[in-house]
């Protein structure tokens, strides 16, 4: 079974977001996933946009480029501050991350 298919979301778009207010500042989401993911100067972790730019807006989301998906969903799974959000694009439900069901 695909990552896709075990989230249910085959087909579907995906996008991330990183909630600053519970990020810890390990680093770990940069690690599995630089190309999606950059710490800041301010030590917080932040989602970057296709053109590989910082978004520090406030929950701020940047597609799931599919070669990448298993990256960030083991992001999302390692985080210790549990505060990286995936989720579909057409209703927004979160499919991995604290408020997953």
């Amino acid at each position: 079974m695909s990552v896709q298919q075990e989230a249910g979301v085959d087909g579907d778009a995906l996008e991330v977001w990183i909630d600053q207010d519970l990020c810890t500042g390990d680093g770990i989401c940069a690690q599995y996933a630089p190309e999606v993911f950059e710490l800041d100067i301010d030590g917080l972790a932040y989602v970057k946009s296709p053109d590989d730019e910082l978004l520090q807006d406030k929950g701020a989301t940047t597609p799931v480029p599919l070669p990448l998906l298993t990256d960030v969903i083991d992001s999302a799974k390692e985080c210790p501050g549990e505060c990286i959000h995936v989720r579909r694009v057409s209703d927004r439900a979160e499919v991995y991350g604290p408020d997953a069901e």
